[in-house]
């Protein structure tokens, strides 16, 4: 897998857990992190439009992770993602 999209997963994923802490109960300011208030309309509102621009931000690399390994082949050195041969 090309480096880039290992990256960026970790990035996406590190995004979405910051999210999670954001929308929990507790102050993290101290550390760094907003709040976002979801008990509120315009809380839950952020939260909705910031989970569906995680999501697409998935869906784009998840198409990305699929080309990678479409890309490989079976040459030397490659990768082979045939079924094993069986021998009668």
């Amino acid at each position: 897998m090309p480096g880039p999209v290992l990256l960026d997963a970790f990035e996406l994923a590190r995004d979405i857990r910051t999210l999670d802490m954001e929308a929990s109960p507790y102050d993290l300011t101290a550390w760094g992190y907003g709040s976002v208030a979801i008990e509120t309309p315009e809380g839950k509102a952020v939260y909705v439009a910031r989970q569906r621009a995680l999501s697409a931000r998935g869906q784009a690399l998840r198409q990305r992770l699929i080309d990678a390994v479409a890309a490989t082949d079976d040459t030397p050195g490659g990768v082979d993602f045939s079924p094993p041969r069986t021998l009668l």
